[in-house]
Parts: structure tokens; C-alpha cells; sequence
């Protein structure tokens, strides 16, 4: 069995994810808010810099990285959204992949959303880690301005990373959701600013329903396995076919 860790264990995509490689008999940590084998705000990068230092007091090499942590439009604090989004997506995989080994998988969670960024500048100066302008943008952009943003910049670094990565025999990859029912998404369906477009939304899916944390857990599940072993630097819509929808002429 192999050790594993990611972040966002205790609800939703991240918790199946987790039932899974317990479940498989792996030796897992997790990290997130609450509810985790280490504590972190994933926001605050001295605490995350203090967790990968935790993680990395097991000599044991990893076989494979899952960033799920993630928060929602609705997330009041929009610099915190873009920080633990994006950052806690980096901070995290850079500071552990030294220790991959070998055949090493890493999988981040990106979404269907981030196609739709409409404030393209948001991305760019993530990418660019420039904060100074981000924070002069903050009051101009909309909580889903700073997801879809924060989740397409997560998407780009991933496959700036594949190439150098894929060199060294570990494939990284993404994986986008669409509407999933969770915990994280019910609350963002019952807001007052969000809600009617979230409904709206789920009803439009091509394939009829909303997806579940299993469908996620299941393409994770692959692309960890070794059946994934020729597939780097690529992004999965799971998402019922919405991205086919939205964007029939992108590939």
C-alpha cells in the first residue's frame, strides 16, 4: 500500500476521496480546516509552510498529492477565496514534491467554472503572483469572478508544471467539476444572490441530474491508479456534459 495525502478531507468530494484510499488500505493525511489529521488554514501560508514541515517528518515517500480544499462564490472574503484556492493548491504541491517518488500522481481540483472567468486579469496576476494588483482589482470582482478565476489559474499552473514533472515520472492532472451535491454547493444554492442561478443551472446539466462526490472519487481514483500512467497535463470535465454545452467549438 502507498502514502498519500491531500487537503479538504472532511466534507463532500474530498471526504469520498478519502473513504476511498482508507477504504483501499493506504496510509493517508489529510489537511484542512477542521476535522483533519493536521489542522491548517490553508489561507495563511506560515501555517501551511508548518503543515508540509509536519507532513514531511515521514521520511516515507508519497505516492500521490490530492488538492481538494476549496471554498465556494459565497465565501465572503474574496482575497481568502483566491488564497486558499490557489494557494493552498500550490504552497502545498511545491512544498512536498520533493518527496514524490517515483511513478508519483498528483491530481488538483479545478471546475467547469473556470472556463467563465470573465475578469481574465484575475488569472493573470495569480499566475504572475502579483497580489499588489489583485488587491487593487478586489472591489471590482464578484465572488464568482474570484472562484472561476481562482480555479482556472489552478488549472493553467497544472499544466505548466505537467511537462518538467512528466520528466521525472510524475504526472499531474485535473480534474473539473461541474455541479456536484455537497454540502459546499447546497449552501451556495440556498443564498440569496446565487441560489435561482444555481437552480437554473443544475436543471440545464445535459445528463439529467447533479453530479455526486462518487463520480468525482471515481476519475481521481483512475488517474491515481497505474491505467493513468501515459496521461499528464490534462484537465477532465465531470460534469454531464455542461462544458460540451457551453463551450461546443473549445477543446
Amino acid at each position: 500500500m502507498a502514502r498519500y495525502v491531500m487537503t479538504g478531507g472532511a466534507t463532500g468530494i474530498g471526504a469520498e476521496i478519502k473513504q476511498r484510499l482508507l477504504d483501499q488500505g493506504h496510509q493517508l493525511t489529510v489537511m484542512d480546516i477542521r476535522d483533519a489529521d493536521i489542522c491548517v488554514d490553508l489561507s495563511d501560508r506560515e501555517a501551511t509552510a508548518q503543515a508540509v514541515k509536519d507532513v514531511l517528518a515521514d521520511s516515507t515517500p508519497i505516492a500521490g498529492v490530492i488538492t481538494c480544499a476549496g471554498v465556494a462564490s459565497h465565501f465572503p472574503d474574496k482575497r481568502k477565496l483566491l488564497e486558499i484556492n490557489y494557494l493552498g493548491t500550490l504552497d502545498i504541491i511545491n512544498g512536498l514534491e520533493s518527496s514524490l517518488s517515483a511513478g508519483a500522481r498528483i491530481v488538483v481540483v479545478s471546475s467547469n467554472s473556470a472556463p467563465m472567468c470573465s475578469k481574465p486579469a484575475v488569472v493573470d496576476h495569480l499566475l504572475a503572483d502579483d497580489w499588489q494588483s489583485i488587491d487593487a482589482l478586489l472591489s471590482e470582482l464578484s465572488g464568482h469572478d474570484c472562484y472561476s478565476g481562482s480555479k482556472q489559474a489552478v488549472a493553467r499552473w497544472m499544466r505548466r508544471q505537467a511537462p518538467a514533472l512528466a520528466r521525472r515520472g510524475i504526472n499531474i492532472n485535473a480534474v473539473a467539476p461541474g455541479y456536484i451535491d455537497t454540502p459546499m454547493t447546497q449552501a451556495v444554492a440556498q443564498d440569496a444572490q446565487y441560489g435561482d442561478a444555481i437552480r437554473q443551472f443544475v436543471a440545464s446539466i445535459p445528463c439529467g441530474r447533479a453530479g455526486t462526490p462518487a463520480d468525482i472519487a471515481d476519475a481521481v481514483d483512475f488517474l491515481l491508479g497505474p491505467n493513468s500512467s501515459f496521461i499528464a497535463g490534462s484537465v477532465l470535465f465531470i460534469d454531464g456534459g455542461h462544458d460540451a454545452m457551453f463551450r461546443p467549438e473549445n477543446i
